[in-house]
């Protein structure tokens, strides 16, 4: 199930969905009057999904939901979401952090700023993934000792896989341990799931979003272009189609959650 939710998905975002179709083209052999049209959607698919102004228009949609609080309120711990390190797989020589590493970088922070006494680091490993020696609370875990987090101020839970079971798992842990309000600390594009997750578990979340990818600054530059940059983004790039790809996920992953509470 855990393998359909992550495969299926890859069938509509712009870049897998262009693949069957010319799949299917190939497929159609000596049917050419389809070729025309198959190849035009193909084309269109990678022009939107690859668009500078898609990409950030679905990105900001996300990230922008929750923006950070000039001063947090104290709570009972704060939860990190798993996503942002890498094992210390050959020949990597320690535990790195990947471009999702703020989170684990901003738990961190808000820890020294006393706002809350524990930290909960969530994430597993998928059973079929290459690396099965280390989880990413285990990673987090070293990280955050690294930045002077105590040992015995970090929760693990290491067997969830995804975000609902992040939610789920996290909270027998926090229950265990009292807690009623958590700080939540993940990428920005991925906190209104999130958020959504773990107040279905009955905790009064405070979101402190972190790796935000669309600042204040890259909006007022696509939005008042110079020509050249005007220029520029009309042509797809690689980029994008991943920022357009992350950000349907995201959406895709909030109307399954929803769907399933009804």
């Amino acid at each position: 199930m855990i393998f359909l939710s992550k495969f299926l998905p890859q069938l509509v975002y712009p870049l897998g969905l262009a693949f069957f179709l010319l799949l299917f083209l190939v497929l159609l052999g000596k049917q050419k009057g389809w070729h025309r049209n198959i190849i035009l959607m193909v084309m269109l698919l990678i022009w939107l999904g690859g668009n500078p102004w898609v990409a950030a228009a679905l990105t900001r949609s996300l990230e922008w939901r929750y923006l950070p609080l000039e001063e947090y309120p104290q709570a009972d711990a704060i939860v990190v979401l798993g996503g942002g390190t890498n094992p210390p797989a050959y020949p990597r020589q320690t535990v790195e952090i990947n471009n999702a590493g703020d989170r684990v970088l901003y738990a961190a922070y808000l820890y020294h700023q006393h706002r809350a006494p524990y930290i909960l680091a969530t994430g597993g490993r998928l059973a079929w993934a290459a690396n099965q020696e280390h989880n990413p609370a285990e990673e987090m875990s070293t990280i955050l000792q690294l930045l002077d987090v105590p040992e015995t101020d970090v929760w693990l839970e290491g067997k969830s896989v995804n975000t609902r079971q992040n939610a789920e798992f996290s909270s027998a842990i926090l229950e265990e341990h009292q807690v009623k309000t958590i700080l939540l600390v993940t990428s920005a594009f991925h906190m209104p799931r999130s958020v959504y997750l773990f107040e279905q578990q009955g905790f009064e979340v405070i979101p402190a979003p972190t790796d935000y990818s669309m600042t204040a600054s890259d909006w007022e530059n696509l939005t008042h272009p110079s020509w050249e940059t005007l220029l520029l983004n009309l042509i797809p790039d690689a980029g994008s189609l991943s920022g357009t790809t992350t950000a349907l996920k995201e959406y895709f992953g909030m109307i399954v959650y929803r769907l399933r509470s009804f």
